[in-house]
């Protein structure tokens, strides 16, 4: 039973080092990644600042605030819902925190008699929405893991144009903001209709930005019309990055913590066949003391061809032969 056990227990052992070992390489590659996917979101908060910067200044040079992009519709009863999600696993709650906030939004809209429509990014959503009979109008794969402005551009080209015909009441973004390494926040944030407003926050929720005395040409509202599309392809586009950082943070988190489980059952596991193996010693060691001391016992014993037990009495008595037959007596 020791051996088999044994036996057993060294391959569970040997099991559980090499899934520690795939484990802790995916942790590193997920850190090597999180560092690239932050300078890029980086990199791009530049442009994302100097285009809100662009567009107050034009707010304020009295460009007229008429384009779809800026408008409510009133009149729609459909919400375009944007759900960012990955294309792969073994990261954590990292997909299934943003789908439940989909869900909430969802349940929210039709709770209130009013309609909806899904845009997904990611397999993962796209595996979970088709399952339960959610109606999808578009799917976007492959493009969190390393996101860039063509994604964000066929995202909005799906999405931009049904909203200035009237289709779509508001448009809402739904993914996992990168704040740092170490800290990441699932949001629900509306980009459409843009709110540009004359405070100078842009909708943004930052502090206000220094408006520049500048002379446009052609006129500002030629050049306002222009930024706008642009502007929402740059919202999507950073959400898309901060998506992208936080999936690399998120999986680089959960095969930490899948690597210190596997070293915890390692020495469990350990502990356990060394107990087992002790006990097999033990056993074993009794038995070699009980059979060296019933051999022993065994040649203390006299041993004779007659049994003393088969010899009758009386002949010790008469010092007889035993082996004579006529002095046996009857």
């Amino acid at each position: 039973m020791a051996g088999g056990q044994e036996r057993i227990l060294r391959r569970r052992i040997k099991s559980v080092e090499s899934t520690k070992k795939i484990t802790r390489a995916m942790e590193l590659i997920a850190a090597t990644r999180v560092v690239k996917a932050h300078e890029r979101s980086s990199m791009a908060r530049p442009y994302a600042e100097a285009m809100t910067s662009v567009i107050l200044d034009l707010v304020q040079a009295g460009a007229a605030k008429e384009h779809p992009l800026l408008q409510k519709h009133e009149g729609a009863r459909s919400e375009a819902i944007l759900v960012v999600t990955s294309d792969r696993g073994l990261c954590g709650a990292y997909n299934s925190t943003v789908i439940r906030l989909a869900e909430q939004e969802i349940a929210a809209r039709l709770a209130a008699g009013r309609d909806y429509t899904l845009f997904v990014v990611g397999s993962k959503a796209q595996t979970y929405f088709r399952f339960r009979g959610y109606d999808m109008a578009e799917v976007f794969l492959g493009v969190t893991d390393r996101p860039d402005y063509d994604h964000a551009r066929a995202i909005t080209a799906a999405m931009v144009p049904r909203f200035e015909s009237g289709e779509f009441e508001a448009g809402v973004l739904i993914y996992w903001r990168f704040l740092s390494a170490g800290a990441q926040q699932s949001v629900v944030r509306r980009f459409l209709p843009l709110e540009v407003d004359e405070g100078g926050t842009g909708g943004l929720g930052g502090a206000p930005m220094p408006s520049a005395d500048l002379e446009y040409e052609p006129s500002p509202t030629a050049i306002l019309n222009e930024l706008l599309p642009r502007y929402v392809e740059g919202r999507v586009f950073s959400a898309l990055l901060d998506a992208s950082a936080s999936e690399h943070a998120a999986r680089q988190r959960a095969m930490k913590s899948a690597t210190d489980n596997a070293e915890e059952l390692k020495l469990s596991l350990s502990r356990i066949m060394n107990r087992a193996r002790q006990d097999a010693i033990t056993t074993e060691i009794m038995e070699i003391v009980g059979g060296a001391e019933a051999l022993g016992s065994d040649r203390g014993s006299k041993t004779s061809l007659m049994p003393e037990s088969l010899v009758p009495r009386h002949l010790f008595s008469q010092n007889l032969d035993p082996s004579d037959p006529s002095a046996v007596r009857h």
